[in-house]
């Protein structure tokens, strides 16, 4: 118990509170801002992935609850990405321990910099498929969908190997691909069956840190206590703030952290940040604009999209 009243848990308590809150916000950015914040914390990255991953198996399993009676998600669709995630996932704590050898802990941070970086851009890629969807007219959604296995089941297997190992990527790459490969699924089936396949994904995953790296009482409490409150309250939040913005800050810190952890100096860091701040949204103008939407004007391009709930997607996609 001493070990959780410690002043390196309170600040783990903040941490988490404050990550939860921009995913219950955006429903984005978990595990891959939660493990490099707990790294720069000061916590090993073997402790960091293996208690971060237990951590997400008890918020998804309350999410994927809930989407349980409300979204709807596809058994099938969800059955056969669980097939193809859950094995590789439960080797990514054996994975890491055997490829790194003596210098673990360098592996996993140049991995989890890798990671960051594909998280990042799968983020990018999901806004724009996003506004794609807000901006091409009403698409009608199907209850039902064609599975198509094999390449589900890659995604899996992909999405469970890249968890496994650096506890980043169930958010991002398997939604991006989820609605890649079925476009015509509806918003609330796609979320619910991304959160349904997300918990044995995660489960099994834990269980292989657990296994090689145990857990660490003083870091995995605060992270439950801090972050089930904050994604409860970002999730209250959601209506009043513009997702958007945070889900681009989110890309711009995502792809900072990952440079810093793939070793690149401060001051190349920096120059890229100042870079990202000033023309990111010039090239996110540019993209709205491709679309036939005004550069910046949330409220004009609203008007020329009447349907209400197309007016709330495009303030998200925005």
């Amino acid at each position: 118990m001493d070990d959780v009243l410690t002043t390196a848990a309170l600040a783990v308590l903040v941490v988490s509170f404050g990550v939860g809150i921009v995913v219950g916000l955006t429903g984005m950015g978990g595990g891959a801002l939660m493990t490099p914040a707990l790294i720069f914390l000061g916590i090993p990255p073997t402790a960091a992935v293996a208690n971060d991953l237990v951590a997400a198996a008890a918020n998804k399993t309350v999410g994927a609850a809930v989407h349980w009676r409300h979204g709807k998600p596809n058994l099938r669709l969800a059955g056969f990405l669980i097939a193809g995630s859950v094995p590789f996932a439960a080797a990514g704590g054996f994975l890491v321990q055997y490829l790194g050898g003596e210098s673990t802990e360098e592996f996993l941070l140049k991995a989890i910099g890798v990671a960051l970086l594909f998280a990042a851009a799968s983020y990018a890629l999901r806004m724009y498929l996003q506004l794609r969807a807000v901006t091409s007219g009403n698409e009608a959604r199907q209850e039902e969908v064609v599975v198509r296995a094999v390449p589900t089941l890659l995604v899996g297997a992909v999405g469970g190997l890249l968890v496994g190992i650096t506890s980043v990527g169930s958010g991002s790459l398997i939604m991006v691909a989820l609605l890649l490969l079925y476009p015509t699924l509806s918003a609330l089936r796609l979320v619910g069956t991304d959160l349904l396949q997300a918990v044995p994904l995660v489960i099994a995953a834990a269980i292989g840190h657990v296994v090689v790296s145990g857990v660490d009482w003083g870091v995995l409490i605060p992270l439950i206590l801090g972050g089930t409150p904050g994604t409860f309250l970002g999730a209250r939040m959601a209506s009043w703030v513009s997702q958007s913005v945070i889900r681009r800050g989110i890309v711009i810190v995502l792809s900072l952290t990952g440079l810093k952890m793939l070793g690149l100096s401060p001051e190349a860091v920096g120059i890229i940040g100042a870079g990202l701040l000033l023309l990111g949204p010039l090239a996110w103008g540019f993209v709205r604009q491709t679309r036939g939407l005004p550069a910046f004007d949330n409220n004009a391009a609203a008007w020329r999209l009447p349907d209400r709930h197309k007016d709330r997607a495009l303030h998200d996609a925005d």
